[in-house]
């Protein structure tokens, strides 16, 4: 049986590349990227979202990495701070066809001897943004990189031992680790979910929510 996780989403600021609208917040389909993501880890006891003051279903706690806007790695470290569990799931806020069953899959990867399990693609590259942590682990690396902003998240695993995890992408469905990162991106997001309506549970309702301090 899988263990119980956390689970730390990263939802940091506006894309210069989607002209510096918030992504996490962009529609695909009936619900905001977020809000496909929040449902995707609706598993773990504690959700906390990394990133501005934005709408969250209730529940889910939101902080902002110190200084806002520096990048993943810090972000992890504000996520951290309201985490309790022995295993975290991180992942970004921009996958809006994100599975539960590829989030159980992960943390089931996650061996004894394991610090993390993390996605590889269909094309061979690591996903570091849809990984499990264990939290121990994870709050050592952080402290070995020393100052945080800026930092790449390549730089934590480089000396860990991983669970690489590849899953086969699923023939004529969603492949659930699409990322959107341009219009494009979106574009071809929202045209999927029209031909190919998702089924399971319907989005939370949201609140309107600022960072824990």
């Amino acid at each position: 049986m899988a263990p119980r996780y956390d689970a730390i989403v990263l939802a940091g600021g506006r894309s210069s590349r989607m002209s510096g609208q918030a992504k996490p917040q962009l529609t695909v389909g009936e619900a905001t990227m977020l809000e496909h993501v929040l449902l995707a880890v609706r598993g773990a006891r504690t959700r906390v979202v990394v990133g501005p003051p934005q709408q969250v279903p209730d529940g889910v706690l939101v902080v902002q990495e110190d200084p806002a806007g520096s990048g993943p790695v810090a972000g992890l470290a504000a996520g951290l701070t309201q985490i309790s569990a022995d295993v975290v799931v991180v992942v970004a806020a921009d996958l809006p066809f994100l599975t539960p069953e590829l989030i159980e899959t992960l943390v089931a990867e996650l061996g004894a001897d394991h610090d993390a399990a993390l996605l590889v693609d269909e094309n061979g590259r690591d996903q570091y943004l849809l990984s499990a942590w264990r939290t121990g682990r994870l709050r050592t690396a952080l402290a070995e990189l020393g100052a945080l902003a800026g930092r790449a998240m390549r730089e934590l695993v480089r000396t860990g031992r991983m669970s690489r995890v590849e899953v086969p992408a699923p023939y004529g469905a969603r492949v659930p680790w699409t990322d959107v990162d341009t219009p494009a991106d979106l574009d071809r997001a929202r045209a999927n979910i029209r031909t190919q309506p998702q089924t399971g549970p319907s989005p939370e309702k949201v609140r309107s929510d600022r960072p824990q301090k």
